[in-house]
């Protein structure tokens, strides 16, 4: 049936729930064995999902085959157990999703789980030579907007298509410890201004008694305990979404909709990523940048920030942030009081 005219606008502005039905069953459709999904003229070469389910490199992908299978099993039976209603998907849930179409890749980044260093593989896989090594790019230019192609920017025959050919994937990371380095980054760092004036000084307005009013211009000094209640605070996401550096992973990448064929983890980073890179057939001409961090935030460091907030703010924090914990097979951490 030939959509209406004006019907992909429609979409866009209105959306509609054509939307959401027409991605949530085309994203959950693997390829039959044997069939050739990238349908673009000149490709035709075995595409990275067909590689995955196919698994004509079993001997090489054996271990890490399994590994992402289990994963992939268990964020279906967690969405199932977990979500019962389905909300509508809008073109604005898909800016998240960057579109490699020269190796038919979706990767929907996270914000404090690698996804520089991945915008940076990203724009060395889709630039046809201009960029060469992930480390030659500024981190600053691997998050212009416009370096990279969101699925938003599509139509959406063309986002069907993708969503059913590509393999997606996905990496994430224990929420606490993702919520602790945005922290440390964004409210700890002096360069961080802008970050300072937008919520720094909201922060400290409404969660500091008798506030200094140099804190109150500067914002540059939110204790983690006073950022703690801003999160579970109902008039912050009243008034707005949460920033990406802290919104939950499934508000973000929304996977109990679209179904992600890889799931990788920042605390198995590595091998995941190489594993994506040899699906999609680049092993061996392109490295994914290792992080030469010495201050990275683990557990312990977690933790050891978690002792400053009472049991009844660390219990609202969890239920925050429950569904990440759940879809990801995240266990509750042991520093918690939550009692």
């Amino acid at each position: 049936m030939r959509m209406p005219r004006g019907g992909r606008l429609f979409l866009a502005m209105c959306l509609g729930s054509l939307l959401v039905l027409v991605l949530y069953f085309q994203s959950i459709t693997k390829p039959e064995p044997g069939v050739k999904t990238d349908s673009r003229p000149g490709k035709s070469r075995r595409s990275p999902l067909q590689t995955l389910y196919n698994g004509d490199q079993q001997l090489e992908l054996s271990a890490a085959q399994r590994s992402l299978q289990g994963r992939r099993e268990l964020l279906e039976q967690a969405c199932l157990s977990h979500t019962r209603k389905r909300r509508v998907l809008s073109p604005e849930d898909l800016k998240h999703l960057i579109v490699d179409d020269k190796h038919s890749l979706i990767y929907c980044y996270v914000p404090k789980v690698a996804c520089t260093n991945w915008k940076r593989v990203l724009m060395v896989l889709t630039s046809d030579g201009r960029y060469t090594d992930p480390l030659a790019i500024p981190a600053n230019e691997a998050h212009v907007a416009g370096n990279l192609r969101t699925l938003s920017e599509f139509s959406v025959p063309e986002i069907n298509q993708r969503l059913r050919s590509y393999l997606k994937f996905i990496f994430v990371r224990e929420p606490f410890e993702r919520l602790v380095s945005a922290y440390r980054n964004k409210f700890t760092r002096r360069y961080n201004t802008a970050f300072h004036k937008r919520y720094g000084t909201k922060i400290i307005r409404r969660h500091r008694p008798n506030p200094e009013p140099e804190a109150l211009q500067k914002g540059d000094n939110v204790s983690f305990h006073e950022f703690v209640q801003y999160l579970v605070d109902p008039r912050t996401q009243r008034e707005e979404p949460l920033n990406e550096h802290w919104e939950r992973v499934h508000s973000l990448c929304h996977p109990c909709l679209i179904h992600y064929d890889v799931v990788g983890k920042y605390e198995t980073l590595e091998p995941d990523a190489q594993a994506v890179l040899r699906l999609a057939g680049v092993e061996g001409t392109l490295e994914f940048p290792t992080s030469g961090k010495s201050t990275r935030t683990d557990g312990n460091m977690a933790a050891r920030f978690f002792k400053q907030i009472s049991p009844f703010y660390q219990k609202k924090l969890f239920n925050l942030y429950r569904m990440d914990f759940l879809l990801f097979n995240y266990s509750t951490p042991e520093y918690l009081r939550t009692r």
